[in-house]
């Protein structure tokens, strides 16, 4: 029996053993710009990969001056489900948001002259947000240092401004410590200079050593969530409209429409940026401008209605807020999702009326409209022949929206309808002649 315990004590010092000679696997992620939907879907990503390469251990090299509470938080959250050790490295700034993130993490390494600490939160014009979002913060930062072994009050103190601690803060001040305090305090590990040495340190010397990056089809999307990029998408979702308007059947702008609307929606939709109401909001106010063209006539409520709803959709879309609650959105967010909706909206105004006319001109346009002279003797004429037209049946030559060519008798004839769509190779009847176009409506005789 006690042959058995030895042999069995033996096998786990060579496992260890074993296990412990094995490569480590390092991944190394980055937080280098503000904390927002995007730096929250960077870091998922991040976590699915280590989780798929089977990481040991997760770095994140962080210098930032925070961003918004909400995606923090997430991202909190997210640090604190990964099994395995995740380390910070703060090579220069980790403030606000990011001194919540800091914490969270299992261990804290920082660069010479960095910087922890100052999380009070502010509003979008760098003012101090009501003691409600201050009190989540303090409760925030307190819980999730008490989790990792750190001093509570210390992290709530690099919020709370009130709050009192003894040699390290007095009433009225914000904690924000430099890479000597946070050793000091317990905030660090230890001073570095790079994440070799930390892992040196930590006597990892046979690692593999690997940089989140993000993928292509993941770059592209945050290529279109520049909002110059969204001000073209917008120009190209209302001229494709209007040309599709103006050249029934074409096809062609109405699809650079649909395309530049999902280039718009999608990665704005996958940073958590669009919230679904936002989207059929930004669908509705389409469609209300779609009925109010075809359906209504004349310009009135469901018009005026629609352009509020695609304007206001499109610049919420854009940005970070809570519904109606912009609080903690930067003004210059909003002032950029403005410029980019109204500066689209313009360049295709002006678009429509400078350029539609050179438009017609290009090769292109030729090759997909109808720009050939129609002469009689090729059997077109521009008014109704000399003998009554009325009562007579031909076919729909062209789409009639409402308005397009028919056929009949073997001639070619200007038709209108009074209202109907009639599609092309439809049977009609002429119901007057007295203009240089047929009043025609779809005949009932399909025979």
């Amino acid at each position: 029996m006690q042959l058995q315990y030895l042999w069995y004590f033996l096998l786990m010092v060579f496992s260890s053993l074993v296990a412990e000679a094995q490569s480590k696997r390092v991944m190394v992620m980055e937080i280098k710009s503000e904390i927002d939907p995007r730096t929250n879907r960077y870091v998922q990503l991040a976590f699915d990969k280590a989780r798929q390469i089977e990481a040991d251990i997760v770095i994140i090299e962080m210098d930032t001056y925070g961003g918004v509470l909400t995606d923090a938080k997430e991202i909190v959250d997210k640090i604190m489900k990964f099994k395995n050790p995740v380390w910070v490295f703060i090579n220069s700034d980790a403030a606000s948001a990011g001194a919540l993130i800091s914490i969270a993490c299992d261990s804290i390494y920082m660069a010479p002259g960095a910087s922890i600490g100052a999380a009070t939160v502010v509003t979008a014009t760098g003012e101090k947000a009501p003691d409600k979002y201050q009190s989540y913060m303090r409760s925030i930062m307190r819980s999730t240092a008490e989790e990792k072994g750190r001093d509570p009050r210390i992290a709530e103190g690099m919020v709370d401004e009130s709050l009192v601690i003894d040699s390290i803060k007095q009433e009225g001040q914000i904690i924000t410590f430099s890479t000597s305090e946070a050793i000091q305090y317990g905030f660090c590990e230890a001073k570095v200079t790079s994440i070799e040495e930390i892992l040196e340190r930590n006597k990892l010397k046979d690692y593999e050593l690997v940089r989140f990056e993000l993928k292509a089809a993941d770059r592209i999307i945050a290529f279109f969530l520049n909002p110059f990029i969204s001000g073209i998408l917008i120009l190209i979702i209302i001229g494709g409209i209007y040309f599709e308007l103006q050249t029934p059947g074409v096809g062609f702008p109405i699809f650079a429409a649909g395309v530049a609307l999902i280039l718009y929606l999608v990665p704005y939709y996958l940073n958590g940026l669009a919230d679904n109401w936002e989207i059929l909001a930004l669908l509705a106010g389409l469609a209300l401008i779609g009925v109010e063209i075809f359906v209504i006539p004349g310009f009135g409520i469901a018009g005026i209605l629609g352009i509020s709803l695609t304007v206001m959709s499109l610049i919420l879309i854009m940005i970070n807020n809570d519904v109606f609650d912009f609080q903690f959105v930067p003004g210059n967010d909003i002032l950029y999702a403005a410029a980019a909706t109204f500066g689209g909206m313009l360049g295709g105004l002006i678009l429509l009326f400078a350029g539609g006319t050179r438009m017609t001109q290009t090769r292109f346009f030729k090759r997909i409209a109808l720009t050939d002279t129609q002469e009689r003797e090729q059997g077109f004429i521009v008014k109704p022949a000399s003998e009554p037209m009325t009562g007579k049946e031909g076919i729909a030559h062209t789409v009639l929206r409402p308005s397009g060519k028919v056929m009949i008798d073997g001639k070619l004839f200007d038709a209108y309808t009074r209202g109907e769509f009639i599609e092309r190779g439809d049977r009609i009847v002429v119901l007057d002649d007295e203009t240089t176009s047929l009043r025609v409506k779809r005949s009932t005789d399909h025979g």
